[in-house]
């Protein structure tokens, strides 16, 4: 044998004393210490255990501070077990290289599989990494799958930032960084985050989620898909298991199959019961009906099998209604309810309620009352208590006003009780016409064409000359009183059966024939702009229409 060969034969010797040295030292070790010492030794104070291993091998002069295993590896360390198929165990730093089927068990909840780890026993870290990009997670009924991970067993963290998908029943979600927290089941995650349970959607910048209740936190620019909306916000809480969402920053919610889009400062959503509340600077449009809703407070019902909603708004609650093309129409009021009826149908059907102290603006007309009601059944407009109505230079007041539209501009308007037609000729002249009930009938631009007056009617008539001055003044009485107007100019005027009448000069009436006793003109409350109906301006007292009991027919009796 030449020297070379006996140096060599000498040092596998000496390896081989030594590793059974060293095996001779930890069989010894772990003699002595009880199993209270060795579960006082937590985390990185304590040995990463080697349990068993097919083969060992230890190489001092290729890998002097390393043994390799393999063949059924287990390790234990920090109440965790380790398997695999091969390893590269370095034992003064208390770490490890494991390869093939490696697999981390940590109790009965917690199982981490990959094909390749490293394992550090002073920080109790371990990185766990797959060539076909299934390294595997479960956590109680969770699952979770990355090409990489991190796992720190000291602050019970999993972390990837190469992208990962996390299963949670019917919730998948993906996303490019993740970080889960094994005790509280509390998920945070970042960049291109996006969830599907089947039912919801939802893509965010940043989305914590939490295993155990279900609850969900959306930070930064994040789109949800519920149903029939698309909702955007910036900040929100999400109950998957519940689907209730809450919005507490500026949001906007979208409905592209009604047409609908609000946005408002605050959201809460219940899916299932189909209610919605909306906070601060409210403002939903309705693009199908062309129409807005404003106010700072709103809540909307649905009933998708009845098919039927309602909602209502309240502070500064407004309604434009922008359908007529030419104009807006402003309506305010303390409060404003919407009913609809066979929604997501070509049936459907709407009542807008409001009240009270009811204001409404268009440049061509104005309208004060305390409460109204419109349907879109009958396009019919219901006007209550003491309700006025302008155009012009023509108001008509009484206790009750029904304005009937036509494609939304006004085709007539029916006031019961107490009617009175007021227009103001000049500062000190004013046509006057007070009945039971009176219609007036207009045409397409909105100019008055007839107008008929029923019931005790009393008129106060100015006649314009071809020159435009007024010279006379006529005093009429009759049951019926019928207007024609043209080029919204008086034509013709016709009082049946036996009319009363009176022609004065101009100046020469009796005051109590000048002014009848219902006459007001309440130029002062009349809205002025769109903002001025805000502002509410009330009747004096004095000038309030007292109810008058209706005429109801006689019960007959056998």
């Amino acid at each position: 044998m030449t020297q070379k060969q006996l140096l060599k034969e000498r040092t596998h010797r000496n390896t081989f004393r030594k590793y059974n040295l060293g095996v001779l030292m930890i069989a010894l070790g772990l003699l002595c210490l009880s199993p209270v010492a060795m579960y006082a030794q937590r985390g990185g104070d304590a040995p990463v255990i080697l349990d068993h291993a097919d083969e060992i091998i230890h190489d001092q002069f290729e890998m002097p501070d390393a043994q390799r295993l393999k063949g059924h590896i287990s390790f234990r360390h920090a109440g965790m077990h380790m398997v695999c198929d091969s390893a590269v165990y370095y034992q003064s730093s208390k770490s490890f290289e494991a390869f093939g089927r490696v697999r981390i068990t940590q109790g009965d909840t917690l199982s981490i599989t990959g094909e390749r780890l490293f394992y550090d026993g002073l920080s109790e870290t371990a990185y766990m990494r797959s060539r076909k990009g299934e390294v595997e997670v479960r956590h109680r009924q969770q699952k979770l799958f990355s090409d990489s991970l991190f796992y720190n067993a000291r602050e019970k963290t999993i972390t990837y930032d190469t992208g990962g998908k996390l299963i949670d029943g019917k919730n998948v979600l993906t996303s490019n960084f993740g970080e889960y927290h094994t005790d509280s089941r509390q998920a945070i995650f970042r960049y291109q985050v996006h969830l599907n349970n089947g039912k919801d959607e939802l893509v965010s910048d940043e989305f914590h989620y939490n295993t155990r209740t279900k609850e969900a936190k959306v930070v930064g620019k994040s789109n949800i898909y519920s149903g029939d909306y698309n909702i955007f916000t910036t900040s929100g809480d999400y109950n998957t298991n519940s689907e209730i969402v809450e919005l507490h920053e500026r949001s906007i919610l979208n409905n592209p199959t009604r047409q609908v889009r609000m946005e408002a400062d605050r959201v809460y959503y219940d899916k299932q019961s189909g209610m919605m509340r909306a906070y601060g600077n409210v403002y939903c449009i309705d693009r199908k009906n062309k129409a807005i809703l404003e106010g700072d407070h709103c809540e909307m019902y649905e009933d998708k099998e009845a098919r039927t909603d309602s909602s209502f708004v309240t502070g500064r609650a407004l309604v434009r209604d922008y359908s007529n093309g030419k104009d807006t129409l402003y309506v305010h009021g303390d409060t404003l309810r919407l009913f609809s009826y066979n929604t997501h149908t070509d049936s459907l059907q709407r009542t807008l309620k409001g009240y009270n102290h009811v204001r409404a603006f268009r440049t061509d007309v104005q309208a004060v009352c305390d409460s109204l009601v419109y349907k879109t059944q009958d396009n019919c407009l219901w006007m209550f208590r003491d309700p006025i109505v302008w155009t012009d230079e023509r108001q008509v007041l009484g206790e009750e006003i029904q304005a009937f539209l036509n494609d939304s501009t006004v085709d007539s308007i029916y006031v019961i009780d107490q009617a009175l037609l007021v227009e103001r000729m000049d500062s000190l002249h004013y046509n006057q016409v007070a009945s039971h009930t009176m219609r007036a009938y207009f045409q397409p631009n909105g100019d008055l064409s007839v107008a008929a007056f029923d019931g005790n009617v009393c008129t106060i008539m100015y006649p314009l000359e071809n020159d435009s001055t007024i010279l006379y003044h006529n005093y009429a009485e009759a049951p019926k009183v019928r207007m024609t107007m043209e080029n919204n100019k008086l034509k013709r005027i016709v009082a049946f059966p036996k009319p009363e009448a009176t022609l004065y000069p101009i100046g020469t009436a009796p005051p109590e024939r000048t002014f009848l006793p219902s006459f007001a003109w309440f130029d002062k409350i009349r809205p002025v702009d769109k903002d001025d109906v805000f502002v509410w301006k009330p009747k004096h007292e004095d000038k309030r229409l007292r109810t008058q009991q209706r005429r109801q027919a006689p019960l007959q009796t056998l």
